[in-house]
């Protein structure tokens, strides 16, 4: 998988606009979940519901977070042109790496449709509805968690899978240091387990732990690549294999 020698260098322009594109990514997902009502329980509907109804930045939080979504699916599709990978496992790898992040983002873009607006305005109704209706109103509510469960779990295994393969290539092919291979590929691990978890529990507190795990393997990755893209001097293929880790 390794075998580069019938391929181009590393692009260092397009990493550095990779590099920026992934960490803005990260940042603007983290800064518009700060708005996002998280007191209760995910999965005490109807503790959360009454929370969801309450919320005024709801549409607004979800919008935010779809562009983060954007900007790192955005910052994968850069890299793999930066990475200039052009045969052998390596480079199917990143295309078949690509093509799993351009699913996860049309999947991101369906999630956001449903939780951040089906399901608003579903648990607005039923906060408002009469006593009589309330009922039917909460179970419509439900029903649209459910699909966002679902929604939301293969949205975690594509983009699992999509960075996976690119930290696998990132690791092969040394065109950065592979240790930011390893990380990316820990952190699509985790968004597996996390699609697992959820399309079988839904969010249950054993989802915690592979959440927080995805979070600080992504900050702890794109940062990385963030320097290392800045840091660099535009060298060559040979150079830049030479101070790859």
């Amino acid at each position: 998988m390794g075998d580069t020698k019938n391929d181009g260098g590393l692009r260092r322009p397009e990493l550095r606009l990779s590099a920026t594109l992934l960490f803005a990514g990260v940042l603007v997902s983290l800064l518009a979940g700060l708005r996002h009502p998280d007191a209760a329980s995910a999965n005490d509907h109807t503790a959360t519901f009454a929370e969801y109804a309450a919320s005024d930045a709801w549409i607004a939080v979800h919008l935010g977070q779809f562009l983060g979504m954007a900007l790192l699916i955005c910052g994968l599709l850069v890299l793999a042109f930066a990475l200039n990978v052009r045969h052998g496992a390596a480079a199917w790898g990143v295309r078949v790496g690509a093509a799993a992040a351009i699913t996860a983002l049309a999947l991101y873009g369906v999630l956001q449709g449903v939780d951040g607006v089906a399901l608003k305005h579903a648990v607005d109704a039923w906060a408002g509805a009469a006593e009589g209706e309330k009922a039917l109103r909460f179970a419509a509510a439900e029903d649209i968690r459910w699909l966002e469960w679902g929604v939301r779990s293969y949205q975690s295994f594509m983009l699992g899978s999509a960075l996976i393969l690119f930290g696998i290539a990132i690791a092969a092919t040394r065109r950065v240091s592979r240790f930011i291979g390893y990380l990316m590929v820990l952190s699509g691990a985790a968004y597996l387990v996390q699609g697992w978890i959820i399309g079988a529990e839904g969010f249950s507190a054993s989802n915690s732990l592979p959440t927080l795990s995805g979070i600080v393997l992504v900050v702890g990755w794109t940062g990385w690549l963030l320097v290392a893209a800045w840091r660099g001097k535009g060298r060559g293929k040979a150079g830049a294999q030479a101070s790859a880790g």
